[in-house]
């Protein structure tokens, strides 16, 4: 029988022997456990946690308390965090002494892939921390792009797309990191094969806000120089070209003018201060004065 898509259908679709947790029948069953026995998982894959989201988990948790339980692993005296790390420090923020937890057995191995996997998961991670993850489920759990992405419920490509993201400098990662450019910018700057040229370019989308479609044609030019540039400007006929000149010739600025076939079109007097301004209405007066 063909395996079904585990995509959507949580950590115990995606990681073999962990449905007992997920269908809330873990191996020791749900568990009151202290929270000054429980520590960090040591495998956490996440590097950022957003405060103000903590914070908000924390109200809600002091308002109705843990919906979704932790899951932990015995490790001597205290429990180790396989998935639950927000919900772990926000308990910790609000005071909380208890908390409830599933507590399953898991070696070494199985723990960093469970917490790799069940981060992967997550909607509100950045790019490069899917990435990261991807890459580590690689490195560490010895799987290949393929068999990692069954595992993750993604495509090959998807998961090739995030990995070719860890190939960017640390400041573009850390920028798409910090939201200040989206998977598709950086996703398009990984076709320049020069770390300073995309860095520049990185810097010009943040500070102009070039659409993704803008960087991809930047990217072209940039690897097809001697490729003519398409003008999307449309020419204007011979006559009015010659009035558009006349134009600017009597208001001694650059004035725009467009006609489209149809005969419709604008023309703009630009400025750059009250002194310009007052010559042009001035030229107006003049003219209507004759």
């Amino acid at each position: 029988m063909a395996k079904k898509n585990a995509l959507g259908r949580g950590l115990g679709a995606l990681i073999e022997g962990t449905d007992d947790v997920v269908k809330n029948k873990p191996l020791s069953g749900m568990n009151e456990i202290d929270v000054s026995k429980i520590v960090a998982n040591p495998w956490q894959p996440r590097s950022h946690f957003d405060e103000e989201k903590l914070q908000e988990l924390a109200a809600s948790i002091k308002e109705i308390g843990i919906v979704q339980p932790l899951t932990v692993r015995k490790s001597g005296n205290t429990y180790q965090l396989i998935a639950g790390e927000r919900r772990f420090r926000a308990s910790k923020m609000v005071g909380l002494d208890k908390v409830p937890t599933y507590v399953r057995t898991a070696d070494d191995d199985t723990m960093l892939e469970m917490a790799l996997v069940e981060n992967i998961q997550r909607e509100d991670l950045d790019p490069i921390e899917v990435a990261i993850s991807y890459q580590r489920l690689i490195d560490e759990c010895n799987l290949t792009q393929e068999s990692m992405s069954e595992r993750v419920g993604k495509k090959r490509a998807t998961v090739t797309n995030y990995l070719r993201l860890l190939k960017l400098p640390a400041e573009v990662q850390l920028g798409l990191r910090d939201k200040l450019l989206g998977m598709g910018h950086a996703r398009a700057i990984i076709g320049i094969d020069n770390s300073r040229e995309q860095i520049k370019l990185f810097k010009e989308i943040v500070k102009n806000d070039y659409s993704v479609r803008k960087v991809e044609e930047l990217v072209r030019e940039y690897n097809n120089p001697s490729e003519p540039k398409k003008s999307t400007k449309p020419q204007l006929p011979e006559e009015y070209q010659q009035l558009s000149n006349q134009i600017s010739s009597v208001f001694k600025t650059n004035i725009k003018f467009s006609r489209d076939d149809n005969g419709k079109g604008k023309i703009v007097i630009p400025f750059a201060s009250d002194e310009d301004l007052e010559k042009i209405i001035g030229i107006l007066d003049k003219a209507n004065n004759k």
